[in-house]
């Protein structure tokens, strides 16, 4: 389950990312979300059970979702178009897509365990890494990176929906971002929005 609650310029942005698909892969201009206040410096627990922080990654670009691993759909579809897009990606430019880390922030620490984490990540990619924190650290970190979620009521058997956000940020290899990857268009769209940014 997800909502779709975003700042009305990181709409703006989705739309150009969206529109961009059909042109050449070639930057038209400057990235669509450059100058954006999104991001920053984060360490969470990663599915290793270890720390991981945002500045591990520092020069390689990153991509980031947050969702959780028992999303009945959204999660999984838009896991698995970002991935298969890194993966074409990644057969027809090895070199360039190599410098794409992708990174997963589960928003449902008291479900998503290492363990869970590693199964879900694994299934979409290899190099795909999962990580989750404490409600004050996600608190932070969702709004550090203009996204939201919030945990539902449990059911008689316990389980629990969470409304959360479904985009899938690009950042460059500075931290800063740079686009919004149309996972909405399919894996083709997100493996033409990676070629035409990553250099």
């Amino acid at each position: 389950m997800s909502a779709r609650v975003l700042p009305l310029s990181i709409f703006a942005a989705f739309a150009l990312a969206l529109s961009a698909c059909s042109q050449s892969t070639q930057p038209a201009g400057p990235p669509p979300l450059e100058g954006a206040d999104i991001g920053g410096d984060f360490t969470l627990t990663g599915e290793d059970g270890k720390p991981v922080s945002w500045g591990d990654f520092d020069g390689q670009y990153r991509t980031i979702y947050f969702g959780y691993t028992f999303c009945p759909d959204v999660c999984p579809v838009d896991v698995q178009r970002a991935m298969a897009g890194l993966k074409r990606f990644e057969a027809s430019d090895p070199e360039r897509a190599a410098k794409v880390q992708p990174l997963f922030v589960s928003v449902d620490p008291a479900r998503d365990t290492p363990e869970v984490l590693t199964e879900f990540t694994d299934a979409f990619h290899p190099r795909l890494i999962g990580m989750t924190g404490s409600k004050e650290q996600l608190d932070k970190l969702t709004k550090d990176y203009a996204a939201y979620y919030s945990i539902g009521e449990p059911n008689e058997a316990g389980g629990y929906l969470v409304d959360h956000t479904s985009i899938t940020y690009l950042f460059g290899p500075d931290g800063k971002p740079i686009a919004i990857l149309p996972t909405d268009a399919g894996p083709e769209a997100v493996a033409q929005e990676l070629d035409k940014w990553v250099r």
